[in-house]
């Protein structure tokens, strides 16, 4: 398998040659010698709604339409089956302005606020939980086969993280063929430009798995089921919290995968069991390691 694997047939994929994503810095290194490195830009994008102004995130300033249908959508300011009638973007005045047809429930879900552990966006609009006492996740069985060949083509894609690090990445995924590939400096921002297309395009979510290098937090577990997408799967680690939520609403999670390795804490009975583990690769670090040189 080659060392990058070529983004061509994803329908989105990271772009780190990309002038806008990323600057040149010159510093200094642990021997005292000059060096220039490449580092993530970070801009403000404002998300108004019709006439509201909702939230000021801080983004690498990629699919800004996308990230403002995707946040409007995960916080339940856009409800299912409301007509947006447009999604105009002033690159000059760093705003996204999204146009409904009529009122939609943003006053109400300014009145309460949460603060959650995420980064970048990791506030939540009024009551964490809600609309997932009546989510019901299509019964997706995961193949351990699709898992490592997932983590293997993802982690080999050229990317921002490989270039430059200090961001996320979050993948959907149909099956063992990753679809899009989206990156922020926020998980959240990542997830949110993921809903965003996902709306845009009428995609449904019921055989899609969705693939994220950050944590599997509660508000990871809960993003992942409003949209409707009954598979999570990670890098990284669980939060408890996480983990009950996604055993309550039926969403398989799985975290720590690194080469042959990974957990499942909810939904192991949805695992088809179709690859030997003794004949997968250790992952070789460098394959989620910016070059040194």
């Amino acid at each position: 398998m080659s060392e990058e694997q070529d983004a061509g047939d994803y329908l989105i994929a990271p772009n780190p040659k990309a002038g806008r994503l990323t600057r040149m810095v010159t510093g200094i290194d642990h021997e005292g010698q000059s060096m220039d490195l490449s580092v993530v830009e970070e801009r403000p994008l404002t998300i108004f709604l019709n006439g509201q102004e909702i939230v000021t995130a801080m983004t690498i300033g990629d699919y800004p339409e996308y990230l403002a249908l995707g946040f409007l959508r995960n916080q339940g300011m856009l409800r299912d089956g409301e007509t947006v009638k447009g999604v105009d973007y002033d690159e000059d005045l760093e705003t996204v302005v999204v146009r409904t047809d009529g009122q939609t429930t943003y006053e109400e879900k300014l009145k309460k606020k949460t603060r959650t552990s995420g980064c970048a966006v990791g506030t939540v609009f009024g009551d964490m939980m809600e609309g997932l006492e009546d989510a019901r996740l299509p019964d997706l069985g995961v193949n351990t086969s699709d898992l490592y060949s997932l983590a293997a083509r993802i982690n080999r894609t050229p990317s921002l993280y490989l270039e430059a690090g200090a961001i996320h990445g979050t993948v959907l995924c149909q099956g063992d063929r990753p679809l899009v590939y989206m990156e922020d400096v926020g998980r959240h921002n990542a997830v949110d430009k993921i809903a965003g297309w996902m709306l845009s395009e009428g995609v449904s979510p019921d055989d899609k798995l969705l693939y994220t290098t950050g944590r599997l937090t509660s508000e990871m577990v809960i993003k992942t089921a409003l949209m409707g997408i009954p598979a999570l799967a990670s890098r990284s680690g669980f939060t408890a919290w996480g983990v009950e939520i996604a055993q309550q609403v039926g969403l398989t999670l799985i975290g720590r995968m690194r080469g042959r390795r990974f957990v499942c804490l909810s939904g192991a009975e949805r695992l088809v069991w179709d690859a030997d583990p003794a004949a997968i690769e250790e992952e070789d670090r460098k394959h989620r390691r910016k070059s040194a040189s």
